[in-house]
C-alpha cells in the first residue's frame, strides 16, 4: 500500500510556504503521491502546476478536477499541461461535485450524471490520445453540428502514454461506473471493513468493460491524528465529519449521509442531519458514534493507527491519502511522520 498525503483546499489557514514545505517533506518521507482539492475557493490546477516545478518524485494528483467547472477538452489540456511539467507525474482524479456546487457555483445542472461521467472520460481518454475529437453522445456533442466548429486534437503530448484517470464516486453506481471506465478509484469517508460491498460494484463495472480490476488503484482518503489522547484524537475529527454527514448537500440529497447510513449507522446519519441543518453544528458533532469515527478515520494512539492501517492495507487499498488534521506545518508534517513510519 502506498502513502499519498493529500493537502486539500489551499490558503485556509497555512501559509502557501508552509504548503510547500509539508509537500517536500512528504516527498522526503516516501510519500508516493500528494493531491490537492477543489470546491469554490482555490483551484486544484493551479497548485498542481506550481508543485510540478519545486518536486521531482512525488507524484501530482487532483482529488478532484470538478467536472462542472471544466470542459472536457480542457481538462484534458490541463493535465497534459500539468504531466509536461513534472516529467510525466500527473494523476487525473476527477467528479461530479455535488448539485450545491454544480448548480450554484458553476451553472451546470447536475442531471444524468452517469451518462454524463461516462461520455466525459470517455471525451478526456480521446483528447489526451491526441485524436480528432469527433464524438456524438447524449450528453456531449463536439464538434457541434450547426455552427463553424471543427474537430481538432491537442497539439501537446503528454509525457505518459496513458495518464491514469481516478474517478472519485461513493453511491453504488456511480462505484461500478469507476471500475468500468477508470484507472482509480476514489472514495470518502471509505470504510475497509465493507470493502466487501464495494469491491463487487467495482468487479460488475470491469465485467462491463470486459476486463478484471487488475491494477485498478483503490485511493480512498483518510483522516488521521497520532496521539495518545483517543478522546482528543477522535474530536478533531468530529467537525470534517459532521460537515459532510450533516450538512454537505441537502436534506434530500446528502451522498456522504446516505454512504454512513449504509455502513449501518442510520440513527445517527439521521441525528447528525437534523441538528447540522438546525444550526446546531457542535451538537451535531458530538452526536457522532466513537464505532463511525474509529471506521473512517485514523485517530488515536501508535498501536491502533498501525493495526488500522493494516486493516486498509489488506481490504486492497492501493494508495492512502492521508490528512493529518493539524493546523500548524509542524504538527502536519510530524502527524506524516508518524503515518510513515506506522506503515512501514
Amino acid at each position: 500500500m502506498r502513502l499519498g498525503v493529500h493537502i486539500g483546499y489551499w490558503g485556509l489557514g497555512l501559509s502557501s510556504q508552509d504548503q510547500l514545505e509539508i509537500v517536500q517533506e512528504a516527498e522526503r518521507l516516501g510519500y508516493d503521491s500528494v493531491w490537492t482539492a477543489e470546491a469554490y475557493g482555490s483551484d486544484a490546477a493551479t497548485i498542481l502546476g506550481w508543485l510540478a516545478g519545486q518536486t521531482s518524485t512525488i507524484r501530482l494528483g487532483s482529488a478532484i478536477f470538478q467536472m462542472p467547472g471544466r470542459s472536457a477538452a480542457m481538462t484534458a489540456m490541463t493535465a497534459a499541461t500539468i504531466d509536461q511539467l513534472s516529467d510525466g507525474r500527473m494523476l487525473l482524479g476527477i467528479g461530479s461535485s455535488g448539485p450545491q456546487v454544480s448548480e450554484g457555483w458553476h451553472g451546470v445542472r447536475f442531471a444524468r450524471q452517469l451518462q454524463r461521467t461516462r461520455e466525459y472520460v470517455e471525451v478526456v481518454r480521446m483528447a489526451l490520445r491526441r485524436e480528432r475529437v469527433d464524438f456524438h453522445g447524449q450528453t456531449l456533442e463536439l464538434p457541434l453540428p450547426d455552427g463553424p466548429g471543427k474537430a481538432l486534437k491537442l497539439t501537446i503530448a503528454p509525457v505518459q502514454e496513458e495518464i491514469p484517470i481516478y474517478l472519485a464516486a461513493i453511491g453504488p453506481r456511480n462505484t461500478a461506473l469507476a471500475g468500468e471506465i477508470a484507472d482509480g478509484w476514489i472514495p470518502t469517508l471509505f470504510s475497509p471493513e465493507h470493502v466487501s460491498e464495494f469491491r463487487p460494484l467495482l468487479e460488475e463495472g470491469a465485467a462491463r468493460s470486459g476486463r478484471s480490476l487488475e491494477g485498478f488503484a483503490m485511493a480512498p482518503t483518510v483522516n488521521v491524528y497520532v496521539s495518545d489522547d483517543v478522546a482528543a484524537a477522535r474530536d478533531l475529527m468530529r467537525p470534517f465529519l459532521a460537515l459532510y454527514i450533516g450538512g454537505m448537500g441537502s436534506r434530500e440529497q446528502n451522498f456522504y449521509n446516505a454512504l454512513v447510513a449504509r455502513y449501518g449507522f442510520e440513527d445517527a446519519a439521521r441525528e447528525v442531519q437534523d441538528l447540522y441543518l438546525d444550526g446546531r453544528k457542535e451538537e451535531a458533532a458530538g452526536a457522532l458514534p466513537d464505532e463511525l469515527i474509529d471506521m473512517v478515520t485514523l485517530a488515536g494512539p501508535r498501536d491502533h493507527v498501525r493495526e488500522r492501517l493494516q486493516v486498509f492495507r489488506e481490504a486492497g487499498v492501493h494508495t492512502l491519502g492521508v490528512t493529518p488534521v493539524a493546523f500548524a506545518k509542524d504538527e502536519r508534517v510530524e502527524q506524516l511522520r508518524l503515518v510513515a513510519e506506522l506503515a512501514a
